[in-house]
């Protein structure tokens, strides 16, 4: 069991209020979800569970949290910069449940994670593997444990569809507790029964979390619902309010004309007036009070709105891409990747790229994306997976968003970010201060401005929470351009992309859609004592 009593972490550097008294039990077959936008705390709410210590340098917590005897186990969502120096053999050693492990053990753990059995014992340096073989090596050396709770930060980041499945299956399996972090809406789709969403509200100076033991698209449904009944209640309360100001107001002018018309002989008059003005400010207070108790306008943290030009279409014959690679090599060019790779793009097809990592997915679509500098013809966007390649991160959201420096265009810019929840201090801040949230939406926000006729687009939900996730979908689905793009999201692959491209050792080979996946339930079979 977890436990956690009247809990409130505070951030340092800003003094905002991360969580307020928080209150949270989970139970063997819980599989929480917490979900937020970047910043909100869900990263700093999972360690401090784990370890308060884990967030001492930067936050300040107060709370109460009961673990009980039972054996936790913490994924974190980057390793720590001695860890990655570390062989895979020394990685694995530190556990000594290792070398308890039968070789029949081991064999079937690396068979079921879809690795070598001579894994366990390279000498390749833990920071050199691919974000897939990273989870991978971390998870096998956790169950080797054999614990009881699973605390996963982020397990989805980085990793390739296969690797996906097999995390998928893991949670659904798993017979105690499970909570973790995700931005991966079908992965949190298939596997949580309960979810714990974090917001900051009220443009950030206001905290608010949700708990609740619902499926993820059965909380996104009575969230919506509820939304629609507080906004419908808040509406009616508020056209009853002028109504009856209005009726108020008439009453109040009338006997002050009343009593600005009233003769000095008729004293008696004058008094009822006085003592009839007097009721009706005697109203006009009890209204006052009334109207503290109406339902206020509902505020979410993801309520997101723009587009993607959608009118122009690009011609259905034009010839966006053709394009052709012998050999793909690493970027230190001392590995051979893939060879033969043949692309033709035509019209407002939208091509999404998939592959094992370390198949070489984001070096192809950066060289795709050198092809179109001498193209005059179209008006290409790229996004790449590191932002720091394509953003300064010196500059300002405004600065980076402004092409034309005049004060309508910035007043423009500055209400397209307020749509994006952006703080009018976040607008003038420096980009590298900014979540790797917004300034995904810093990209998506300057192509939609951008008139482009191509979007080339590295992992472009990544950052994103899975509440923003349909309204970026919608936003790519209805653009009337080309799109190509490198992604897992099977959401994304499966409302966006038209076509999707598989890259091997041999080149890129059509992929059948729907994507297939693991039906919810599957059990990932651990052997626990």
């Amino acid at each position: 069991m977890i436990q956690i009593k009247d809990l409130t972490i505070t951030h340092r550097k800003d003094l905002r209020t991360l969580v307020s008294d928080f209150q949270l039990v989970l139970q063997d077959g819980d599989k929480a979800v917490i979900i937020g936008e970047e910043g909100d705390g869900k990263s700093t709410l999972l360690q401090w569970i784990y370890d308060p210590g884990r967030i001492a340098g930067y936050a300040e917590a107060k709370g109460i949290r009961i673990l009980g005897n039972e054996k936790t186990a913490f994924l974190p969502q980057e390793l720590e910069p001695e860890e990655k120096e570390k062989t895979v053999y020394e990685f694995f050693s530190e556990e000594d449940a290792f070398f308890l492990q039968s070789p029949g053990e081991l064999g079937r753990m690396a068979k079921d994670f879809g690795v070598e059995s001579e894994f366990y014992y390279r000498d390749q340096r833990m920071g050199a593997l691919s974000g897939g073989e990273k989870i991978k090596a971390q998870l096998m050396r956790i169950l080797m444990g054999k614990p009881d709770i699973l605390l996963l930060d982020e397990p989805s980041n980085d990793v390739d569809m296969d690797t996906l499945l097999l995390l998928q299956k893991l949670i659904c399996g798993w017979k105690k507790i499970v909570l973790f972090v995700s931005h991966d809406e079908a992965l949190i789709t298939h596997t949580a029964n309960m979810v714990i969403h974090l917001e900051q509200i009220r443009r950030k100076t206001q905290s608010r979390y949700t708990v609740k033991h619902l499926c993820y698209e059965e909380y996104v449904r009575a969230r919506e619902d509820l939304f629609e009944t507080q906004a419908r209640q808040a509406s009616n309360e508020r056209k009853e309010k002028r109504k009856r100001d209005e009726k108020y107001q008439r009453i109040l002018q009338s006997v002050h004309h009343a009593q600005n018309s009233v003769s000095r002989q008729d004293p008696h008059s004058a008094a009822l007036l006085k003592k009839k003005m007097h009721s009706v400010k005697a109203i006009g207070r009890r209204f006052e009070k009334l109207d503290t108790g109406m339902a206020e306008l509902p505020d979410r943290e993801e309520a997101i709105g723009f587009r993607i030009d959608a009118e122009y279409r690009i011609p259905a014959g034009k010839t966006v891409l053709d394009y052709s690679l012998d050999v793909l090599k690493s970027p230190d060019g001392e590995k051979i990747l893939a060879e033969n790779i043949r692309l033709v793009v035509r019209g407002p097809e939208k091509i999404c790229i998939i592959g094992k990592n370390g198949a070489g997915k984001t070096t192809l679509i950066r060289d795709i994306a050198r092809t179109f500098a001498d193209r005059k013809d179209l008006k290409v966007e790229y996004m790449p997976q590191s932002y720091e390649d394509s953003l300064d991160m010196e500059q300002t959201p405004v600065d980076y968003l402004d092409s034309q420096g005049s004060r309508e265009e910035q007043t423009r810019i500055r209400t397209y970010l307020g749509t994006l929840k952006f703080t009018p201090e976040e607008m003038e801040h420096p980009i590298g201060g900014l979540s790797g949230g917004q300034k995904a939406k810093l990209f998506l926000l300057k192509m939609s401005m951008s008139h482009a006729d191509l979007l080339i687009l590295d992992e472009p939900t990544r950052n994103l929470s899975p509440l923003s996730g349909p309204v970026i979908r919608k936003m790519l689905k209805e653009f009337g351009g080309a799109i190509i793009s490198v992604s897992h999201d099977r959401k994304y692959i499966e409302e966006v992309c038209s076509r999707v491209l598989q890259l091997t050792e041999t080149g890129l080979k059509e992929v059948s859609m729907p994507l297939e996946e693991v039906p919810y339930g599957d059990t990932f079979h651990v052997r626990r004592e």
